[in-house]
């Protein structure tokens, strides 16, 4: 079977601003180099278009009321100090949720066996009811409690790589026994959030903070313990938050891994999945600001994927 590649050009239009790390070339960097490699083994396929319902089973109706008629006509606003949008943020946002759902239902509906969804803008900080750190949905959660509403799973896993541990999502599921929450992100950093102490009401949250300069051998050496954590848990589907700003070259944090460690990081992630999901996973991007490591980076992570299948 084939690995799905869900994207859209509306994520063109998602206009954060010049100097803004969230910018437009991180998508399309990782799309032009997809569609150069030209894999026969990737299925592209576009958003789902999400309907209200969907959203508000995970974000607060007014919260999502007040997004859809945040965006301005021309120039820019901001729905936090970091979180920029413009007239075509309304879309992108929108399609950034649509794609997960796309994602789940190609893998569901045996379209193809797993997915990566290139999106933006990410979603991983923002909770039931605020935008935080470029996020104005949470997309991994809106996958998860649909995953748990239509497909009636009771366990589903989200692996968060992403070097900024993902507070969004782990408020939202922080008192849900169905779904498990693990992050590996630098700590202390933003958004403060992320202790070991931080476990949820049934224990569904795993944090596994990680010093600045935490090196591959590392930071794979803590990963198995997040494996180990999954291995108990069986979940029946995986969603990744695939942030890929823990390389050594991203601008906006101080942990140093290689481009290789997130395909090493993805195809551990496979092979633990194998004895009760075989491989039912679905990735999203989230973080990653230096477009060369974000370009290697996810082509590596995909090519776990494709060789999984």
């Amino acid at each position: 079977m084939k690995t799905g590649l869900i994207t859209s050009a509306t994520y063109q239009n998602h206009d954060t601003g010049p100097g803004h790390p969230e910018q437009i070339a991180r998508v399309t960097v990782i799309n032009e180099n997809f569609k150069k490699l030209n894999n026969p083994n990737i299925l592209w396929k576009k958003p789902s278009i999400i309907s209200d319902d969907i959203v508000k089973n995970t974000h607060d109706a007014k919260y999502v009321d007040l997004v859809k008629n945040s965006f301005p006509s021309k120039g820019f606003s901001s729905l936090d100090g970091d979180t920029i949008i413009s007239p075509g943020s309304k879309e992108a946002t929108f399609d950034a949720a649509g794609s997960i759902i796309a994602a789940i239902d190609g893998v569901q509906n045996k379209e193809f066996k797993n997915a990566f969804a290139n999106v933006r803008p990410p979603g991983h900080h923002c909770n039931q009811n605020k935008a935080a750190g470029f996020c104005i949905l949470n997309n991994v959660a809106i996958g998860a409690k649909y995953l748990l509403n239509k497909y009636k799973y009771k366990k589903i896993a989200i692996v968060d790589f992403d070097v900024h541990h993902g507070n969004g999502t782990q408020d939202i599921f922080y008192e849900n026994e169905n779904v498990l929450f693990i992050s590996l992100h630098q700590y202390p950093y933003y958004p403060g959030s992320g202790s070991e102490d931080e476990r949820g009401k049934y224990n569904n949250i795993y944090n596994i903070p990680l010093p600045a300069g935490t090196n591959s051998k590392e930071y794979l050496n803590a990963f198995e313990f997040a494996l180990k954590k999954l291995k108990e848990f069986k979940p029946e589907f995986i969603l990744i938050s695939a942030g890929f700003d823990a390389h050594k070259d991203d601008p906006l944090a101080q942990i140093k891994l290689e481009t290789e460690d997130f395909y090493t990081i993805t195809k551990r992630i496979l092979e633990t999945s194998r004895n009760f999901c075989n491989g039912k996973i679905v990735s999203i991007l989230e973080g990653g600001y230096d477009l060369q490591a974000l370009q290697d980076s996810t082509k590596r992570h995909v090519d776990a994927f494709i060789e999984f299948n």
